[in-house]
């Protein structure tokens, strides 16, 4: 008999299904958010150096990952982008 431990259900969607993140990298948030918004209009809305001096892609990562309330703010404004997309949508 093996002593190895049985292997683990594979991860899915289903795993968390009311989770409007799941899934979503945190470069691809900052590329849609520089997108829609453009760096100006990213840093009025969160006000942190990464993303009104000298911007870029690279260092808003660096910065978001040890930076948890920056990333908080960041991830829900994504959701309220998403949410005003989808609004606008709607015939």
């Amino acid at each position: 008999m093996s002593d190895a431990p049985p292997p683990s259900p594979p991860r899915s969607s289903a795993s968390q299904p009311r989770n409007p993140l799941h899934g979503v990298t945190l470069e691809r948030m900052v590329t849609e958010l520089a997108d829609h918004y453009g760096w100006e209009g990213l840093g009025q809305r969160i006000p942190v150096r990464c993303f009104t001096h000298d911007p870029s892609v690279g260092s808003s990562l660096k910065f978001l990952r040890r930076t948890p309330w920056a990333r908080e703010k960041t991830e829900s404004l994504y959701l309220f982008m998403q949410r005003e997309n989808r609004r606008a949508q709607r015939p």
